[in-house]
């Protein structure tokens, strides 16, 4: 129990979900990769009270998810846009809605399309080195250092 104790505390979870697993934070992920880009974008869109989306904003700022930078077209305004570290959370929020759909509220009336065909887009799953699907049960730990396996849980 000790190790799991210790591998807890390193796991890169917590802070993850310090970042963006607030509610407000992840609707506004979202709505950044759904283009809004003005403070005033983000606070119609998600009926946020003004102090709340300006502290969130810049928290993800801060955070490495968005970056701020003056709108060139009028330089009195801001625009938010996603950074690399940012865009890198699509999967995240993808798995998430395709979770809520399946254990939550349903399917949606929209769906993410392949702009190329407007196919939808595959599921989120986890895959081998190979290809094939995992689920739990066919994965196991392995130590960095040694490649040893360790049981589950005893290092993340």
């Amino acid at each position: 129990m000790e190790a799991f104790k210790a591998a807890a505390l390193r796991c890169p979870l917590p802070s993850a979900v310090e970042l963006i697993g607030e509610k407000w934070a992840f609707l506004i992920l979202r709505g950044a990769l759904n283009g809004l880009e003005h403070f005033e974008q983000f606070q119609a869109a998600l009926g946020i009270a003004r102090n709340i989306l300006s502290n969130r904003l810049a928290k993800l700022v801060n955070g490495g998810i968005l970056e701020r930078k003056s709108d060139p077209v009028d330089r009195r305004k801001v625009v938010y846009s996603l950074s690399p570290k940012g865009e890198a959370l699509l999967p995240v929020v993808l798995a998430l809605r395709q979770w809520g759909e399946d254990w939550g509220h349903g399917c949606q009336e929209i769906f993410l399309a392949d702009k190329q065909d407007g196919q939808p887009v595959k599921r989120i799953c986890v895959l081998a080195h190979d290809g094939r699907e995992l689920k739990l049960g066919d994965m196991m730990w392995v130590d960095r250092a040694s490649g040893a396996h360790v049981l589950r849980g005893e290092l993340d």
